[in-house]
């Protein structure tokens, strides 16, 4: 493999990539990005100069260099506030925060793109991803704070009441569809997530008995700006046109995650 550190905000994207790719015989998956609802509420001029011209950038590399196959990673977040479960590809897109607008964005320059310069191209909108590997810092996803939480010793917190539920899908999985995707002949959108609806609450149980400690009383703070109540995908196109499904389920995905952290934490890995 080789590894280039480049930047998406750079418009001579297509010139720096000349270098490792023969025009007309490679393909590429698209995933760099503000990923944070949080960190896009806050930084909003980085997200749309990374999410939106950076995507804009990536497609122009695609088309002057004549790419077989672009797989563009967008987000759940584009659906905004479910208006109907499970949540399937023909659900208006209306993001309920700035995150959700930028993914939202990118995939119309996709699908401007492969109509007027006949890009082939798929879009996987993702639902709540997670594994090792995860973000840490004050944008960090909620699997990574309730683990980093209960190993530690200190007390998780909810935004909301932990009512509210997400799906949740692991990486390992996430990957597969992606190659998959790469190999596809379909083009359009395909949701990647699990079809299983998870209460936040529920999920700080399951990563304590998993992790075998006592899940203290979580600290319940306000919701945040922009967090939807339910969440749960439908798969059946993902089924149909990629022939892929999830084959890690929440306690194993959560089960290998906890033993990760934990390996960092001991210094083993």
């Amino acid at each position: 493999a080789r590894l280039l550190r480049l930047d998406v905000r750079d418009p001579r994207l297509a010139e720096e990539l000349r270098r490792v790719v023969e025009p007309g015989d490679w393909c590429l998956v698209h995933l760099a990005a503000v990923v944070s609802v949080e960190q896009a509420r806050r930084e909003p001029r980085r997200t749309v100069t990374v999410n939106v011209e950076g995507t804009l950038n990536v497609l122009e590399a695609a088309r002057i260099l004549d790419a077989r196959r672009v797989v563009y990673a967008s987000s759940v977040a584009v659906y905004g506030e479910p208006m109907y479960l499970p949540i399937d590809e023909r659900h208006p897109r209306n993001p309920s925060n700035l995150y959700g607008a930028t993914k939202a964005v990118g995939e119309l320059l996709v699908e401007q793109y492969a109509g007027e310069y006949g890009l082939s191209a798929m879009t996987l909108r993702y639902f709540n991803v997670y594994g090792p590997g995860m973000k840490p810092g004050p944008y960090a996803g909620v699997v990574y704070r309730f683990i980093e939480a209960l190993l530690s010793g200190s007390r998780p917190v909810i935004y909301g009441d932990g009512s509210q539920t997400r799906d949740f899908v692991y990486v390992y999985d996430v990957a597969r569809a992606n190659v998959a995707a790469l190999e596809s002949p379909h083009v359009g959108v395909v949701n990647i997530g699990s079809g299983v609806e998870t209460p936040v609450i529920e999920l700080l149980k399951l990563i304590a008995r998993l992790a075998g400690v006592d899940a203290p009383s979580p600290l319940y703070a306000p919701p945040r700006p922009g967090d939807v109540r339910r969440s749960r995908a439908s798969i059946e196109r993902a089924r149909e046109l990629l022939g892929w499904s999830p084959c890690v389920g929440l306690e194993e995905g959560l089960r290998r995650t906890i033993e990760y952290y934990r390996r960092r934490i001991s210094g083993r890995g």
